[in-house]
């Protein structure tokens, strides 16, 4: 089943209010605006004030909707008095003025509406902010959002403020429906249908990866550079605009190469780049040339890794992958 006009409509409109959110807040954060979570990831008023924001737009405009999101709001204090709360509502006013603590609140909670253990029909995914400490380097981060349906992705949105475009500009939303993949620079009009371009031969293609070494095996990356006769430096990138570079033909490749053999990738860090990619004409799988699942709640649990290309190289690049992996 595909997205609904509506649905569409929806979710630009999130991801632009969330992105206007990030790109006031990035630069003049505080030392007080940063928590770091269970896992050691740092959490900032901006990633609370994004998922604010786009559960807010997404229930006005659709009602009640299923979502896993990123951020947890027990992860905020439900303390109104909290200075840190304070601080996240009067980022989501500068788009929600009327908002109160109490609806910040709710509206953060309602990103972890639906079961992250259950496979579930129809609902949305969010990473309020992809690449949060490349948004603290004052770098590249995306707002990601993706509509699942059923296990398959139907829709993704990606807003991209610090993205250097084609022309010189800076900042992109990529939006991708079955069969159909744009571009908005400037604003949500006049969109640009982009594809990805696979380069003549794979030593040719010009490979992205993550900026934090900790995120990809880049030593690993760098043996499958080497293999498939790639000599060019990889583009460093944080966050979901990888996939966007691919989508639009900055990159040919995006490997994103386990560093523990258990670890399993979160749904919100790939759903929107993944089919965004694909509508673009390009092929995204595991490592081992898997298609990517999304029906088991908030892990890709039957996956390792993820491979993104701009189609024609695939094979070439999963038989790389696999021979300096040996899976």
């Amino acid at each position: 089943m595909s997205a609904s006009p509506s649905e569409v409509d929806a979710a630009l409109a999130a991801v632009t209010a969330a992105s206007r959110v990030c790109s006031a807040a990035q630069g003049r954060l505080a030392a007080g605006d940063t928590l770091t979570k269970s896992d050691d990831s740092p959490v900032t008023v901006a990633d609370f004030a994004s998922q604010a924001v786009v559960c807010a737009e997404l229930g006005e405009a659709l009602g009640e909707v299923l979502m896993i999101g990123e951020e947890d709001a027990d992860d905020l204090r439900a303390d109104t008095d909290s200075e840190l709360l304070a601080a996240v509502t009067g980022l989501v006013r500068g788009q929600r003025e009327r908002a109160s603590h109490l609806n910040v609140f709710e509206w953060i909670a309602k990103g972890t509406s639906a079961d992250r253990t259950a496979s579930l029909g129809r609902y949305w995914t969010l990473d309020p902010i992809d690449g949060t400490k490349g948004f603290l380097r004052g770098d590249q981060y995306a707002v990601a959002l993706g509509l699942i349906d059923n296990g398959e992705v139907i829709l993704g949105v990606l807003g991209c403020p610090n993205l250097l475009n084609p022309d010189g500009s800076r900042g992109a939303i990529f939006a991708a429906v079955e069969g159909s993949c744009k571009a908005f620079y400037g604003g949500l009009t006049d969109p640009v249908e982009i594809a990805v371009a696979p380069p003549a031969t794979v030593g040719e293609a010009k490979f992205c990866e993550s900026v934090e070494s900790g995120h990809s095996d880049q030593s690993q990356s760098q043996q499958v550079a080497e293999l498939l006769g790639i000599s060019s430096e990889p583009l460093r990138i944080d966050s979901q605009c990888k996939y966007g570079a691919v989508a639009r033909g900055d990159a040919s490749i995006y490997l994103r190469l386990p560093t523990r053999s258990e670890y399993r990738e979160k749904i919100w860090d790939h759903a929107a780049g993944k089919f965004i990619v694909e509508q673009a004409g390009g092929r995204v799988t595991d490592v081992t040339g898997v298609p990517l699942d999304f029906a088991h709640g908030a892990r890709l649990e039957d996956n390792s890794g993820v491979v993104a290309t701009s189609g024609t190289i695939h094979d070439d690049v999963i038989a790389a992958v696999g021979q300096v992996l040996g899976v």
